[in-house]
Parts: C-alpha cells; structure tokens; sequence
C-alpha cells in the first residue's frame, strides 16, 4: 500500500502544474455554473465537483509544502463535504 501510494506521489509531483490547473478549472467552472443558473443549479454535482477539485488541490499543495494552500484547500474539503451532504437531503436544515 505504501508503495501504491508512493508511486501516486510521484506521479503527482511530475504533473503538478498540469493537476493545479485542471483543479483551478473545476472550480472555476462550478462556481461560474451556479452564477449562471442560480437556484436551477445541479447542487449535488457543483458540490461533487468542489469537492473532487478541493482533494486534488490539496493533495498538490501538500506535496509542495505550502502549508497554507493545503490548509485553504482542506477547508474546501470540509466545506464541500457539508455540501454534499446537505444537497442530499440526509440533513433537514
């Protein structure tokens, strides 16, 4: 397992500014389609698409020990998993 995860790492590192872009692009675009189409928005997905984006983030940022991306970054984790959550209704508030 250590090995697996070893070999992302690398993999990772190699393709970072490609990764953070990719990444930037995601969020960029569900934000944009929440400005876009207000409450019609596909909630669910914008929030899976956070979400997802916020995970590849961190991960690049933590390889590059910028402390403070990671944290910005992990912070969208949590709020995206709230989203998430909150979208599919396993919450009533």
């Amino acid at each position: 397992m250590i090995r697996v995860l070893q070999l992302l790492n690398d993999r990772v590192r190699r393709y970072i500014p490609a990764l953070e872009m990719i990444g930037v692009l995601m969020r960029i675009g569900s934000f944009s389609l929440v400005s876009w189409l207000g409450p019609a928005s596909p909630f669910l997905l914008v929030w899976i698409v956070n979400t997802a984006d916020a995970v590849l983030l961190t991960w690049c940022a933590a390889l590059k020990k910028d402390r403070a991306y990671t944290l910005l970054n992990v912070f969208w984790v949590g709020v995206g998993v709230v989203g998430i959550v909150r979208s599919t209704g396993f919450t009533t508030s």
